[in-house]
């Protein structure tokens, strides 16, 4: 089986950092978000993998991804040369996919449960189609599927009337007859080929679309809420492993990941917290739900609930720096009675309160 990797858009909703990097490199728990589903597709025995990149994307994804051969799989870039939808960007793909059983992953998304379930559910129904769906409070934002019985049997795009609760989140399954229901629609309202139009296509001609339904955790993270909320989850779920330096003025609390050649003196590290390789933290107060970058310092400043990007410094910040996302080679620099601050700065950006 080989899978289809959707990593076009250009995260209008994450600007400034998306001016200069790919929505799908900004990290969570200091790996990028595209990374976990490149490694869950691994997991299921995915090894030829296209990635679907816009013509701006292209140059950061396939620097960061390369051949793909860190993960065991070969990689290869499909330029989509207009943002035209999901479904558009599928049919890019065609000619990579040749006619096999593919997995249709967004890039911008989190599954942490993986991707074996689903995969398994298409396997053993002969289905022509298998989409993952998770319960939701809003269902007004994302298309959404109704089921009877084991099959969806109607999909719309963000309906202003819902016919249920169970929106599709960005993992598909899916046989040649995609492509044949791609070709049969036309544009949505927004001007778009939507996935959900191509899905109900299979439905209408009969074919058999299967739901799996997300029990776990999952999130788009499209917006620096869901980056900072993304953050909070992974880091939960990791352990301890102290491999930098410590001082014994220093104290730990909590799950702290501390990075090779990392070093903390005289600090408080209330985790769960990260701290990339030679980062810096000194006479500082970090967490919880926070990740510092590689080479990142922290000096006399407090970071809560933050990602803070590699090769930037913080410093003199004793008022919290909270619920922030900041880019890469970012210099914060603050001064004592500063009121406290929320920020999201993209890379190479400079911030000095006054005095």
């Amino acid at each position: 089986m080989k899978a289809v990797v959707l990593c076009a858009g250009l995260g209008t909703r994450l600007r400034p950092l998306t001016f200069s990097t790919a929505k799908h490199l900004i990290p969570v728990a200091n790996k990028p978000v595209l990374f976990y589903g490149l490694e869950s597709l691994v997991e299921v025995g995915v090894r030829e993998i296209g990635i679907v990149v816009s013509h701006e994307s292209r140059p950061v994804i396939q620097n960061a991804v390369d051949d793909g051969s860190r993960w065991g799989a070969v990689v290869t870039y499909i330029e989509q040369h207009k943002p035209q939808g999901l479904a558009h960007a599928c049919a890019c793909a065609e000619s990579f996919v040749a006619g096999e059983p593919f997995i249709m992953y967004l890039g911008d998304n989190l599954l942490p449960d993986g991707l074996r379930a689903p995969v398994e559910l298409f396997q053993k129904t002969g289905a022509n189609a298998v989409v993952l769906l998770k319960e939701v409070d809003d269902p007004t934002r994302f298309g959404i599927a109704e089921i009877h019985g084991d099959r969806i049997v109607r999909l719309v795009e963000k309906p202003k009337e819902p016919p249920s609760n169970l929106a599709i989140v960005g993992g598909y399954i899916f046989d040649r007859n995609i492509f044949e229901s791609i070709r049969r629609i036309k544009p949505s309202w927004r001007g778009e080929y939507e996935i959900t139009d191509a899905i109900q296509d299979l439905v209408s001609r009969g074919l058999l679309v299967v739901p799996y339904i997300v029990s776990g955790w999952w999130k788009d993270t499209g917006k620096p809420e869901d980056i900072l909320d993304a953050n909070r989850v992974v880091l939960e779920g990791m352990h301890s492993a102290i491999e930098g330096q410590v001082d014994t003025n220093s104290e730990l609390d909590g799950t702290v990941i501390i990075a090779p050649g990392a070093e903390v003196v005289d600090s408080r590290i209330r985790g769960p917290v990260i701290i990339g390789s030679h980062a810096r933290v000194y006479h500082a107060e970090l967490g919880p739900y926070t990740s510092l970058g590689d080479r990142v310092h922290v000096i006399r400043s407090t970071v809560r609930n933050s990602v803070v990007m590699e090769d930037s410094v913080i410093e003199n910040f004793p008022t919290p720096l909270r619920d922030s996302l900041i880019g890469r080679r970012v210099i914060l620099r603050g001064h004592a009675g500063a009121v406290g601050i929320r920020l999201l700065l993209g890379d190479y950006c400079e911030v000095e309160t006054g005095t």
